[in-house]
């Protein structure tokens, strides 16, 4: 039998929903803590700015180890974007417009319709950049626009747009010597999966294409090694075990089809009057 939870004033039989249950944290508290994980970020980076020689010197060792062990050379996915200027053109624009703004609607919406996931997500890109940082300062990488030796264009600097100066030891808004892991991938990767985890759409797969358009764009402008876009998997996959997964929103039930007695069955007599036996529930 249902009981009421005295003092509530709810549903006999519910408890209200409490933060842990999915509710929504305050949204100052979000703002001050996502505005300040990203500045950390921002200026954590800048720390391994200055050591040119060990980036140049790790991005030698990156490269020769892709060809040992025969992975595609990036440079063919480069020539499939340099058909045409506008398609390097929009590769460009998506590398710089689309990273942030995309992670930022993301947690947006996860915090307005699906606050458990919300919660979630932040807390595995939290897990993820915070262990990205800590591998761009103790292993700081050139990527493979700046090395000669892989024969690749900077896209951004002759077609346009760019989001870095034009002295990578100099830059004061990036640091370009923070190559692996590819966050830019690995943010996308998880803005698929952190939609496909929340919502029951049969179409939700399709937000896989985020993370593979990312990978060609990431590759094709020259501002990663695939062995960048691998390292970022590696560190979600130890976050997402890390971190609890909430539970997948339930589809609504169909309503149930009513009861009916047969014709001619017995009839039993209750309070509010007389009903078929087959229909008692």
């Amino acid at each position: 039998m249902a009981t009421r939870i005295r003092g509530t004033g709810g549903t006999p039989g519910k408890r209200p929903a409490s933060r842990a249950e999915g509710g929504r944290p305050p949204l100052l508290r979000e703002l001050l803590l996502v505005t300040g994980l990203f500045l950390v970020y921002k200026f954590g980076r800048l720390l391994a700015n200055g050591h040119e020689t060990a980036a140049f010197r790790n991005a030698d060792l990156v490269w020769d180890a892709e060809r040992a062990l025969h992975f595609p050379g990036e440079g063919a996915v480069q020539q499939l974007l340099l058909h045409g200027e506008p398609l390097i053109r929009a590769a460009n624009t998506y590398y710089a417009a689309v990273h942030f703004p995309a992670t930022i609607a993301f947690l947006a919406w996860l915090y307005w319709r699906r606050p458990a996931h919300y919660v979630w997500s932040r807390r595995v890109l939290a897990l993820l950049t915070g262990a990205a940082l800590a591998l761009h300062i103790l292993v700081p990488l050139a990527p493979p626009r700046m090395l000669a030796a892989t024969g690749l264009v900077d896209t951004a600097r002759v077609y346009g747009p760019s989001v870095y100066g034009a002295v990578p030891e100099t830059d004061s808004m990036a640091n370009q010597f923070a190559a692996m892991p590819s966050l830019h991938f690995g943010w996308a990767l998880m803005v698929a999966i952190g939609l496909i985890a929340a919502t029951r759409s049969p179409l939700r797969r399709w937000w896989l294409l985020h993370p593979a358009l990312t990978l060609l764009v990431v590759v094709g402008t020259a501002n990663h090694y695939w062995t960048d876009a691998l390292a970022a998997a590696v560190l979600l996959g130890f976050a997402l075990l890390v971190v609890p997964t909430p539970e997948r929103p339930s589809e609504p039930s169909p309503p149930s089809a009513p009861t009916t007695a047969a014709p001619g069955a017995p009839r039993q007599r209750t309070d509010a009057g007389a009903v078929p036996i087959g229909a008692r529930r």
